[in-house]
């Protein structure tokens, strides 16, 4: 949304012109409306959004953030407020729900009915990040022995309160999903065609459990491009659905914490700005503590060649760079398997044609590297003659090979004993390649230069 248009709609607001201002709210998109609201005092927020229609007020609702969904609620009536959770999708409902206070849950609960009230109770007692707790139950079902054209009839008289009617769901007597069908086919099929010939049924049938990792539903409609995911019970009864809404918002979720975890950071689910500093630094102290400890072993390394180091010129000084060289390409190596990893591109029983490809990849790395360094070194004049760069470009060659092996094997570790690979990148790669850089480097001056 341009920030010209928002200018025309505040002059609106200060001229106190909501007739006009509502008209011209209609003709957005919800998401910009949401937007325009954040952008306001509360007490002008509360009033632009109660001029809204109410067949678009829920919509915006559900695209604010908590903070303003909360204001909302408080300042709300309790016949808004029934109004407002009666239009929202539940498992927008459920959404708001679960990040707000204790005393708006307990408000908004109170202005719900009594069948409402048991659903969204009922949403709220799911795990976690499962899909029971981010599926909605707004879906089209078609009973496997409709015709056609009372498929059709029975979209025309229920789709208008479903989320999505792009794909619609078949069941059994009993409830059990047993296949879907698109929108198009069921318009384009002739009225007198049965639901269960049209449909596709079990052997193409794409679905989760109630219970199964949010993350796992994502990979699955990236998997197979589906706009939804039917949900079903423990008896594959069909329970609800995951839209293509939720799904991305899942998408961007996990990699958020993928990332923190690669930087070593407690992963939040609160936004940077409304997380307090001693939430920051709990979520980052731990692992500074553990680097910090681990560094130990890269000063003792040192700290045995001390001796080595004074009497040879030129050793102490190429030291950061064969560390920098050694843990950004094991970095490199990290960051590619974790993501191949997260993606199904590579799997655990793939992990020696992934040491190949990289024992390859960093024989060149290392090699050019290698080259250029001793060229850099000669350029530059670094002390020490021609045995020091010699050592040195071996030593970051070797640090090459070495660092990229060590990149690829502990993400796909972590892979098999059940831990996060995300963990295994960033620092706490660097950490260890410069242990294992310091070795190599010492060891080839103890052999060469002594």
């Amino acid at each position: 949304m341009e920030t010209k248009a928002f200018d025309e709609l505040f002059a609106l607001l200060r001229e106190n012109k909501l007739a006009e201002l509502r008209n011209r709210l209609c003709e957005m998109n919800v998401v910009d409306i949401a937007e325009f609201l954040e952008e306001n005092e509360p007490e002008r927020m509360m009033l632009i959004f109660r001029i809204l229609p109410k067949d678009i007020s829920a919509d915006v609702f559900s695209y604010l953030d908590s903070d303003y969904q909360t204001h909302i609620v408080n300042a709300a009536t309790d016949k808004e407020l029934t109004t407002l959770v009666d239009d929202l999708y539940l498992d927008d409902a459920v959404d708001f729900l679960e990040e707000v206070p204790a005393n708006v849950v307990k408000r908004v609960l109170a202005h719900t009915d009594s069948e409402t009230r048991a659903l969204i109770n009922s949403f709220l007692q799911y795990p976690d990040n499962s899909a029971g707790s981010i599926m909605t139950i707004e879906m089209v079902e078609l009973h496997d022995r409709l015709t056609v054209d009372e498929a059709i009839k029975v979209i025309r008289e229920t789709g208008v309160d479903k989320e999505t009617i792009y794909t619609c769901y078949c069941i059994n007597d009993n409830r059990k999903l047993i296949g879907t069908i698109p929108l198009r086919r069921l318009i384009l099929s002739k009225g007198t065609d049965k639901v269960r010939d049209i449909m596709d049924d079990d052997e193409q049938l794409i679905y989760v459990n109630t219970l199964e990792d949010q993350e796992e539903v994502a990979d699955i409609a990236r998997k197979y491009d589906l706009l939804s995911v039917p949900v079903v019970d423990n008896e594959k009864r069909l329970v609800g659905i995951i839209t293509i809404d939720d799904i991305v918002d899942i998408i961007e979720e996990e990699n958020t914490e993928d990332l923190e975890k690669m930087a070593l950071l407690h992963p939040s689910d609160n936004e940077y700005l409304k997380t307090g500093v001693f939430a920051l630094a709990k979520n980052r102290i731990i692992w500074l503590l553990i680097l910090m400890v681990s560094a130990t072993f890269t000063g003792k390394i040192i700290e045995n060649y001390e001796n080595m180091l004074s009497a040879i010129a030129g050793l102490t000084a190429c030291i950061p760079m064969l560390m920098d060289t050694g843990g950004n390409s094991g970095n490199q190596t990290s960051t590619l398997v974790i993501r191949g990893l997260a993606l199904g591109e590579i799997e655990i029983k793939d992990y020696f044609k992934v040491l190949w490809k990289e024992f390859r990849v960093s024989l060149i790395c290392g090699g050019i590297l290698a080259a250029a360094n001793i060229a850099r070194m000669f350029v530059v004049g670094s002390a020490g003659g021609l045995s020091v760069f010699l050592v040195v470009s071996g030593a970051m060659f070797f640090a090459v090979v070495v660092a990229k092996a060590i990149g690829c094997t502990l993400p796909i570790l972590a892979k098999l004993v059940h831990l996060d690979p995300a963990l295994m990148a960033g620092p706490m790669i660097t950490t260890i390649v410069d242990a294992v850089t310091l070795i190599i480097y010492f060891a080839l001056a103890s052999i060469f230069l002594l």
